[in-house]
């Protein structure tokens, strides 16, 4: 699925898809199925395109009332591209 690039403020909400840099120079993406996930932990690459990479994969996930934890979303974005695992 292609993603998309937006200039982000760090205080809205990202939209299906969309990844952005925060102010603060933290990346921040919405992966497919809409949650948000913060890339801080993640090497990104910046390609001449506009397009990133993250490494390593990009995991979603919550802890649910007895602690254990739900994956969300598991994958990859490469080169702008959103790819499950």
């Amino acid at each position: 699925m292609q993603g998309k690039r937006v200039e982000w403020n760090g205080e809205s909400v990202l939209n299906e898809l969309e990844y952005g840099k925060a102010p603060s120079g933290v990346w921040y993406c919405c992966v497919p199925g809409g949650h948000m996930g913060n890339l801080a932990k993640h090497t990104v690459v910046e390609h001449e395109d506009g397009t990133i990479t993250v490494s390593p994969s990009i995991l979603i996930s919550v802890t649910d009332s007895k602690g254990k934890r739900i994956e969300l979303w598991h994958g990859y974005l490469e080169h702008g591209i959103w790819r499950k695992c």
